[in-house]
């Protein structure tokens, strides 16, 4: 076997599952599962409706590159939604079956394990496991750039010296941000643009959650909207991910796509033919028409906004809570150790969070999401209500 699964840490839902071990949560209470980023609305009938009336395709064989169609389709909403000029369907865009696999594999084909340096991936602290696997899966090192409650949860490039950046190949940001909420600005995407241009690193920009914000007339920044923004046409060394499973409420359909510089993509399209990762035919045409509407996307945020206002008054004066950027999570400071909170929720209240160190990894002397927890406002209206409730007399209690 690869000896390097063995450097592989569980993933934090594994961990979660090991420190509830044993511990009978509150049977007089119901469970409210809020530890996993599971989008819960319903899946509109639109698109269920078209990938029934697709089924036919199943008879073919699906091309790695998908159909035009849909990569025109994915090019439209793109200009329309970062108000690009450009960006060609033919050589720009490419469908994936959702943002996670791709985020792995892009990894094995952009890294050069036989460089004569051992290979750099740098990602954000605290993050999305699959960049750690992606990086030691291909021979590098993932080494990491923390965000800090005390910066606003900045991106500080100046963490890591010359030497690590020399070194480094690929770099993984993900905004809006997860768990923080935070989204990068076009300053930090500048500055990050210009040691790509000094390094020759590629930047792997995870926007999963870019359509999961609060304010309609400001939507959250994208790297290519910052590129463009900032004269880099072509996006060099540039490559976005992204989704509908939150965006439209379809994690099981598997669908997303990469954008971005034509080089990059050429090449990782060669890596995924024999990959063998072609996207379900009936699954592109749902993806096609999912892409061309946003009507139920607006109201998939005003069922958030409606949540996160509620919950982030429920619980006002006991954790340390306030309203993200944009993504579905509450970043929470806990009272006590973040492990400790919860187990406590659990047992006592039947709530299931996601301790933030589980989301992190020492670097620089410190976990960032130490004493933190991950709040993922998922279930419904009601159920998140409930929970802050339990959440809040859980504070109280230990105080």
């Amino acid at each position: 076997m690869n000896p390097t699964l063995n450097k592989l840490q569980p993933y934090p839902f594994q961990k979660l599952s090991k420190l509830l071990e044993g511990i009978t949560p509150n049977p007089s209470l119901s469970s409210i599962h809020l530890h996993i980023g599971e989008p819960k609305h319903p899946t509109p009938d639109f698109i269920r409706q078209e990938l029934v009336n697709n089924l036919d395709g199943l008879a073919h064989y699906p091309t790695t590159l998908g159909a035009r169609w849909l990569r025109v389709g994915i090019a439209d909403w793109l200009m329309r939604r970062y108000r690009l000029t450009t960006i060609d369907p033919d050589t720009q865009v490419m469908p994936v079956n959702g943002s996670r696999e791709a985020l792995f594999s892009f990894a094995q084909a952009v890294i050069d394990a036989h460089s004569a340096e051992s290979p750099v991936v740098v990602c954000t602290n605290p993050f999305y496991q699959i960049y750690e696997g992606a990086a030691l899966l291909a021979g590098a090192i993932p080494f990491f750039l923390n965000t800090l409650v005390q910066n606003n949860f900045a991106l500080e490039l100046t963490q890591l010296g010359e030497e690590i950046w020399a070194r480094t190949q690929l770099v993984y940001v993900c905004s809006p941000n997860n768990p923080t909420g935070r989204v990068m600005t076009l300053d930090e995407w500048q500055q990050l643009f210009a040691l790509s241009d000094r390094y020759g690193f590629v930047v792997a920009s995870d926007e999963c959650y870019s359509e999961i914000y609060f304010d309609e007339d400001h939507p959250p920044l994208g790297a290519l909207e910052a590129a463009h923004q900032l004269g880099r046409n072509g996006f060099p060394r540039l490559v976005v991910f992204s989704s509908l499973s939150k965006r439209s409420n379809v994690p099981g359909m598997r669908s997303g796509f990469v954008a971005g510089d034509e080089a990059i993509l050429k090449k990782f399209l060669l890596y995924r033919t024999y990959h063998g990762s072609a996207m379900n035919p009936a699954v592109q045409a749902a993806s096609k028409i999912a892409w061309g509407d946003e009507r139920h996307v607006i109201e998939n945020r005003r069922l958030y906004r409606e949540k996160f206002d509620k919950a982030i008054s429920a619980l006002s004066g006991c954790l340390d809570v306030s309203m993200p950027d944009a993504t579905f999570y509450l970043w929470a400071r806990t009272p006590i150790s973040d492990v400790e909170f919860t187990q406590k929720l659990y047992r006592d209240y039947n709530v299931n969070v996601l301790p933030g160190s589980y989301l992190g990894r020492e670097a620089h002397s410190v976990n960032p999401g130490e004493n933190f927890v991950r709040i993922a406002l998922v279930a419904s209206l009601e159920e998140c209500l409930d929970a802050m409730e339990r959440i809040k007399n859980c504070c109280i209690r230990i105080d």
